[in-house]
């Protein structure tokens, strides 16, 4: 996927669902994420560690419409 088209959802929806290539999952918000220019890496504060993740190995992302199931 395109750093840049994750990061331009995450900005429309405010937050973001992502599962990468290893099946990790990552809720990316506004306050959290940002697009580093130089690397093209994805940073997640998760606010005990820092990710970094490879738009290329994102398989799919998704939002949440609903609150509750």
């Amino acid at each position: 996927m395109d750093g840049k088209k994750i990061m331009k959802m995450v900005e429309e929806y405010g937050e973001v669902m992502v599962r990468t290539a290893s099946g990790t999952t990552f809720e990316l918000h506004k306050h959290n994420v940002e697009l580093d220019k130089k690397t093209g890496l994805i940073k997640v504060d998760g606010a005990t560690e820092i990710y970094w993740l490879t738009p290329e190995n994102i398989d799919y992302l998704w939002i949440h419409k609903k609150a509750v199931d």
